[in-house]
């Protein structure tokens, strides 16, 4: 085995690991910055798409909420359950009346958008999750998530989460190592030169967007949620049991743009306490203009009053509600949740562009096309120096920098591996692949090079 310094010897196994990442896993982190960008870039758009839905008239009295329930119900060809409501609190803005409707997937509701001053259905339509986005934007989510490809598909994503941060942190420590002592005006330098610049720019984003993506996760995020029950950072939900109890915490509660609450059972027909409900919870404190109210989901729950307005400064207090006796049965304020559940919100609502509103809108647009663009020349950056057909050093293979390392590195990188792989189970599987792929890359390439030999 061909022997090298203890430092030479990391800078091969990160070279080597810093490359297969941006070789399989950087199409990947592209989608998804891509997607991203699309995704923030465009709530101004679908607003203007769909305005008729969203904007009512200007001038006049409001019908009450039960009113506008009526009218919503009545439009629909087939009674659906009602999951939630939306009232217009600002002038011009619709009421949107959500009903859980079998046909749909996963989070989605079918909408009815109602003008409370004139009762004119305004349209109707699906939306998703608590963050209520419309169809373009939905679209454009799923592909983000699943390349529209459904749970199967959220493995890319997971993907890019797993190791965005490895290749943001392993780039800079490639760079501390390898920088040259001039500077040198080339091809190469000055793609490289782009490359770590922008790097550096995107660190702490990428850093960001990769543990924000993992709550996300299928595999990582479950265990996520483990952690963040074990250290006791759940985000408080009210309890609606009418015979009292604990408060529950809920480890999804900031995910609720993508899964919210399936609501099960029939709950009371009756909607007509629906004002005094909101008053009630205005009463105790809810002030937000952006509210969602949802009935109770059987005979034994109170109705639930939350703020979803997750810009700056955040608003997502909710109540608890009697349906009875309209008193408050429980009450969660954002002013003290846990300091690990507040960065998680907004940590969740920065990377959906919603936090500082056209601010962050626009910084994360600027940040997705950065990374676009980092992604691009560390694929230029492989094509100047890709080696020839001829190369089989086997330290440009993980297993023999790896094996290239003093005993104690090795032991490390094992148990880091390891534990990684534990904890990010899609990480520690593309991991081996790797190694295999790598492997039999070098043992096809000595073949072919030995071959000539023996003819």
């Amino acid at each position: 085995m061909t022997t090298c310094t203890s430092r030479a010897a990391w800078v091969h196994l990160l070279r080597r690991l810093h490359f297969f990442i941006g070789l399989f896993v950087g199409p990947f982190i592209f989608v998804a910055a891509l997607t991203g960008t699309l995704y923030v870039a465009t709530p101004q758009l679908e607003n203007l798409m769909y305005r008729q839905a969203l904007h009512a008239n200007v001038e006049g009295e409001h019908h009450s909420l039960a009113d506008q329930i009526a009218v919503a119900e009545r439009a629909l060809a087939t009674p659906l359950r009602l999951n939630a409501v939306r009232p217009a609190l600002e002038t011009g803005e619709t009421t949107r009346v959500m009903f859980a409707d079998p046909a749909l997937g996963e989070s989605e509701n079918r909408a009815i958008f109602i003008d409370p001053v004139t009762l004119a259905v305004k349209g109707d339509m699906t939306v998703y999750g608590t963050s209520g986005i419309l169809p373009l934007r939905q679209w454009i989510d799923y592909a983000h998530r699943s390349l529209l490809l459904g749970d199967f598909g959220r493995l890319y994503s997971e993907l890019a989460a797993s190791w965005m941060w490895i290749a943001a942190l392993g780039g800079i420590v490639l760079w501390v190592f390898t920088r040259p002592k001039r500077r040198i005006k080339n091809r190469l330098q000055n793609t490289r030169r782009v490359h770590v610049t922008l790097g550096w720019c995107l660190l702490a984003g990428m850093l960001l967007f990769s543990a924000t993506g993992l709550t996300w996760s299928q595999w990582a995020g479950a265990n996520v949620d483990k952690m963040r029950a074990a250290m006791s950072w759940m985000t408080p939900q009210v309890n609606t049991h009418l015979q009292g109890g604990k408060k529950v915490l809920d480890p999804h509660a900031e995910h609720h743009e993508h899964h919210s609450e399936m609501t099960m059972g029939e709950p009371p027909s009756a909607t007509d306490k629906i004002d005094a409900v909101l008053k009630a919870a205005q009463l105790a404190g809810i002030t937000a203009t952006h509210l969602e109210i949802r009935p109770p989901r059987s005979d034994d729950r109170a109705w639930t009053v939350t703020e979803i307005d997750r810009r700056w400064p955040t608003q997502v207090d909710a109540v608890a509600v009697d349906p009875h006796s309209l008193a408050i049965l429980d009450k969660t304020q954002f002013a003290d949740f846990p300091l690990m559940a507040k960065l998680t919100r907004w940590g969740v609502d920065f990377h959906m562009g919603v936090l500082f509103g056209l601010p962050n809108q626009l910084l994360l647009i600027a940040f997705g096309v950065a990374l676009c663009v980092v992604i691009i020349m560390g694929y230029r950056l492989w094509w100047i120096k890709r080696p020839g057909q001829s190369s089989v050093n086997p330290l440009q293979t993980l297993t023999q920098s790896w094996l290239a390392l003093a005993w104690p590195a090795r032991i490390i990188t094992l148990l880091l591996a390891a534990a990684s792989g534990v904890a990010m189970p899609v990480m520690g599987v593309s991991l081996a692949l790797f190694v295999v792929i790598d492997w039999l890359r070098w043992r096809n390439a000595l073949v072919r090079a030995v071959a000539p030999e023996f003819r």
